[in-house]
């Protein structure tokens, strides 16, 4: 019987992990791996193969709203590590013969069973027709962006940064989405812009804002999911 994520939740609690800052090792450094050694998510995705957590995230998303279904065609925005493109290809029953789930990102990434990955920034004027080439040419069912900005600390311009990324993945989905495709982003806690909301709600039947139980509760992140494709 598969155990729903966060099941493991209270036994994990009863056996945290302290962490002694090493010399020369800021306190931020101690406190981010603590976090990582007692974060039931994390645990999970080891155990289970994942290439990181945040997979919880689009697995828990995909359960409330199931937008990734079996021969789905599925493009992944800021693919790195490869948790996202593991759950989408295990859902559309992605294989290398017949690809159905393509990653990009700029940053390295292990290969994932049966997804393509372009190890490409996705700002480049390129990317796109690399994207669509690497899935065959077909309009997609789903656009998923996990892309988020190098953060400054500055919550107000990393919240700005993180909205561009929002707009560019957007601005692809809406030129490859077949009709009736979902389009899913990350987003930050602060209301999505007027404009963009607007453009969403013209172009798609209905726009959520989601908090995955696997966010962290002090993340600021969100999920902005645009659901049906007009």
């Amino acid at each position: 019987m598969t155990k729903k994520p966060g099941s493991q939740k209270t036994n994990l609690r009863n056996m945290r992990t302290r962490v002694k800052t090493a010399r020369g090792r800021k306190l931020s450094s101690t406190l981010w791996l603590e976090r990582q050694l007692n974060d039931p998510y994390v645990q999970r995705a080891k155990a289970e193969g994942y290439a990181s957590r945040a997979a919880y995230k689009l697995l828990e998303i995909n359960e409330k709203h199931p937008i990734i279904n079996k021969g789905d065609r599925v493009i992944d925005l800021g693919a790195a590590p490869g948790g996202w493109c593991q759950v989408a290809a295990n859902i559309t029953g992605s294989t290398s013969d017949n690809p159905l789930v393509v990653g990009i990102d700029y940053l390295d990434m292990a290969p994932v069973a049966g997804a393509v990955i372009l190890k490409k920034d996705f700002l480049d004027n390129d990317a796109p027709d690399a994207i669509m080439n690497a899935i065959g040419g077909e309009p997609p069912e789903v656009v998923l962006s996990d892309m988020a900005a190098p953060t400054t600390g500055h919550r107000k311009t990393d919240h700005l940064r993180t909205m561009h990324l929002v707009e560019v993945a957007l601005d692809f989905a809406l030129e490859v989405l077949k009709p009736g495709g979902h389009f899913l982003s990350k987003t930050f806690q602060g209301g999505t812009e007027g404009e963009l909301l607007t453009l969403l709600k013209r172009n798609f039947k209905s726009v959520h804002h989601i908090k995955p139980p696997a966010s962290r509760d002090k993340s600021v992140e969100l999920y902005l999911l645009a659901k049906d494709r007009k």
